[in-house]
């Protein structure tokens, strides 16, 4: 059973990861439209939540279940997961409160979100490779 909830957590990082790199497409098919924008930035929001979850609740399971204990490599994902939901709630905020009709402020909210996208990009690609390594036994983490 754990090797199945190692599996499925494992499925969720890479779908995660392929949602977020799809993710930077929302500003650039918004370019134009300021509602839409913040409309899909609300959707994006809650698939991300939904998948971040998705991935923690299995993990946990996994943790519990198999009695893997809390090796430094778990309480790195558990930072990392409570990292780039923090980022997403503010960023989430950020663009609800924002007067998204001043083009200005649009623009720069655009950038703002690529930005944070190119960063939780790179924070569960760092997470991805180092588990990969410790799976090879190329680092002890």
């Amino acid at each position: 059973m754990i090797a199945e909830m190692l599996i499925v957590h494992s499925i969720l990082v890479k779908t995660f990861l392929g949602f977020l790199v799809g993710g930077l497409l929302i500003p650039m098919m918004t370019a134009k439209n300021p509602l839409g924008f913040k409309k899909a930035s609300f959707i994006y929001t809650m698939i991300f939540q939904a998948i971040a979850t998705m991935i923690a609740f299995t993990g946990i399971i996994a943790v519990f279940s198999g009695d893997l204990g809390w090796p430094l490599s778990t309480i790195i994902m558990v930072v990392i997961w409570a990292v780039l939901m923090y980022i997403e709630i503010k960023k989430h905020k950020l663009i609800k409160i924002a007067n998204l009709q001043n083009p200005e402020t649009h623009k720069l909210l655009k950038g703002v979100f690529l930005k944070i996208s190119l960063v939780q990009i790179l924070l569960v690609a760092v997470m991805v490779v180092l588990m990969v390594l410790k799976a090879k036994g190329i680092i002890a983490l």
